[in-house]
């Protein structure tokens, strides 16, 4: 399995080539500028007390306050929140809102906790880094196994040491300042570059797609594709997935997950694996990452490749995906409407006035088709792959930024 880290610093190397950055500033852009390591004690229910370990990475901020969320998974590891705060700088830069990148994370399996546990062990989590965290500082959101509920507690946590300061967390319940539009944001985000997408491969309504991942990215851009007319053929989560060369009705999906728990067996029964391989002209992979790798990237036979999770093709298939003349567009533009919407419920609990739906998606779509078309733009002026486009434009801004500040 591929360091996550060492995956970001390979491909800022290969944007380097191009850009030719001064030497202190790529310094700079190889180390995270904090590493917050953290124990958090928590009481449990039974009495006890379990200490689970915790991270807060503050990759860069010289275009804005730090800004990436906060995972509970069993598995997290601080390789890789420096990576995915890397990613969340670049994220940032390449949609050119005014953040810079930090994440989050606390190895634990959340489904093993009540809901009181993992209450406690929230608000210990922001206890631990609140000296670190605030609204001109660093702005961490939801990410993998957290919830607005969370924020919530988190922002709770926040307040009752400062006093009200809605602006310090995003992706919070509507009732506490969250904004409206956030919870399907990244999928709605993809939506919209992937019909630019479409459109520059000669490929229409008629275009067969297979999303991989039924969480909420992957379950909203199902909907989302589904009521506009497209057919999604193939859609799967981590029991497996389900496969209909008609395509699937995905109103009817939801209803055979919410009472199976799985969307698997709903239609003809196919592994995550062989979702990847089928013969569409779409995937979208929206769960995991490290799916499309050199043993299986020949297999691929789609003409697009949407990133809406974070990392989910490694550095080998990349460069054979582009020899295929597969068009892929990276987790950090394609799934950037998620970090997008965050900045705009920032900016609305900053002024303390909130938009209406359909400015925040308006506002989304102008922001996400500008940076597709200027990706896409660097992609010919570099002769390089989409991913590699993203990266030279979005360290291009980054670079400035600490330039500037010199």
């Amino acid at each position: 399995m591929e360091n996550p880290f060492d995956n970001y610093l390979k491909t800022l190397d290969i944007a380097n080539e191009k850009l030719k950055l001064k030497a202190k500033v790529l310094e700079v852009l190889k180390k995270p500028k904090k590493v917050i390591e953290i124990n958090i004690p928590v009481e449990m229910d039974d009495g006890s007390i379990k200490v689970f370990t915790g991270y807060r990475v503050q990759f860069n901020d010289a275009r804005g306050p730090f800004k990436g969320g906060i995972r509970y998974h069993p598995t997290v590891h601080l390789d890789e929140v420096k990576a995915l705060s890397a990613w969340m700088a670049l994220k940032c830069a390449v949609v050119n809102i005014p953040m810079g990148g930090g994440k989050g994370g606390i190895i634990v399996n959340p489904k093993e906790l009540s809901k009181s546990e993992l209450q406690r062990l929230s608000r210990g989590y922001i206890r631990a880094i609140h000296e670190s965290i605030g609204p001109y500082k660093d702005v961490p959101a939801p990410d993998v196994y957290t919830t607005a509920e969370i924020m919530g507690w988190m922002l709770d946590e926040y307040e009752s040491i400062y006093g009200r300061n809605p602006a310090v967390i995003t992706g919070k319940p509507l009732e506490v300042g969250g904004s409206l539009g956030r919870d399907k944001a990244t999928a709605q985000g993809g939506y919209y570059i992937l019909k630019e997408a479409l459109d520059l491969v000669d490929l229409d309504m008629n275009a067969t797609i297979a999303v991989q991942g039924f969480g909420n990215a992957g379950a909203t851009i199902a909907k989302l594709l589904f009521e506009d007319g497209f057919k999604v053929v193939a859609v799967s989560d981590s029991k497996g997935g389900c496969y209909d060369e008609k395509g699937l009705d995905i109103p009817k999906v939801f209803e055979h997950k919410e009472e199976k728990g799985t969307v698997f067996g709903y239609a003809k029964k196919i592994t995550n694996e062989e979702l990847l391989e089928l013969p569409v002209d779409v995937i979208i992979p929206a769960a995991l990452e490290n799916v499309i790798t050199a043993k299986n990237v020949e297999k691929i036979k789609a003409k697009i490749i949407l990133e809406l999770a974070n990392g989910p093709t490694t550095s080998e298939a990349d460069a054979v995906l582009f020899k295929n003349d597969v068009f892929l567009i990276p987790d950090i533009l394609s799934n950037a409407g998620g970090v997008t919407v965050s900045y705009f419920e920032w900016v609305q609990n900053l002024q303390g006035y909130y938009w209406k739906l359909e400015e925040v998606d308006a506002k989304l779509k102008e922001i996400m088709v500008a940076s597709f078309h200027q990706v896409y733009e660097y992609r010919k002026k570099f002769h390089v792959d989409m991913r590699t486009a993203a990266y030279i434009l979005s360290i291009e801004r980054i670079a400035k930024a600490i330039e500037k500040r010199e």
